[in-house]
């Protein structure tokens, strides 16, 4: 009798287990998808950041310098000093005539010159806009693309949607560590050596940082 009691509980035991067995492993290959290719990105622009300085660097430079026309010129206005966008018509004239994107980044404004930074992934911009003569001269350095892969691991300079998609991807690799660890937990029984590879892995940084880490 006491055997027939107790098997609805080991089959009530066995359905919530065999429910949280394939609730974790959706969550957990839906995860490792999502964050695949941004973590082997994260994973090889991390080796060639620890290496940097033995990986060389080409930088090329273009240099463009052309004349504004009186009407655009004029668009300015009178500001003459403080940090502002570009009016709406200098910026598009800009786009057009260079390969550069201005939108709606600040510039900063004096009486005589308008200049405007232009920081990107892997290199640097410049513009300047001579406001009495209407000479316009642009920088533009590029260092290659592993200088542009690293930046966009360190998020340097990549604009607001490379942020949130770092944001996500992290909360993909949580959910995918996260998940891993429960289903650790739920196959330890049968992996004796599950726990010690877990604390290796915590126990390795932990010491490489108090003895090497100064």
């Amino acid at each position: 009798m006491k055997h027939a009691a107790h098997a609805p509980d080991i089959a009530a035991q066995q359905q919530r287990r065999g429910f949280w067995l394939r609730t974790l492993h959706s969550w957990h290959w839906i995860s490792s998808a999502i964050c695949l290719v941004a973590m082997l990105l994260f994973a090889i622009t991390g080796i060639t950041l620890n290496h940097s300085a033995a990986i060389e660097a080409k930088p090329e430079t273009l240099t463009r310098r052309i004349e504004m026309p009186a009407s655009v010129l004029r668009a300015l206005g009178t500001r003459e000093e403080g940090t502002a966008p570009l009016p709406g018509t200098v910026g598009d004239w800009l786009s057009d005539v260079l390969p550069v994107s201005i939108g709606a980044q600040p510039a900063e404004w004096s009486a005589d010159e308008v200049y405007l930074s232009l920081p990107r992934p892997g290199g640097d911009a410049w513009l300047s806009i001579d406001r009495a003569t209407g000479a316009v001269e642009y920088e533009r350095t590029t260092r290659g693309v592993v200088a542009y892969l690293n930046d966009l691991h360190k998020g340097r300079n990549a604009g607001t949607a490379w942020r949130w998609f770092i944001d996500v991807f992290a909360i993909a690799c949580l959910v995918f560590c996260i998940t891993g660890l429960f289903l650790l937990q739920m196959h330890a029984r049968q992996r004796r050596s599950t726990w010690p590879y877990v604390a290796l892995g915590v126990a390795l940084p932990v010491l490489l940082a108090l003895l090497f880490i100064h």
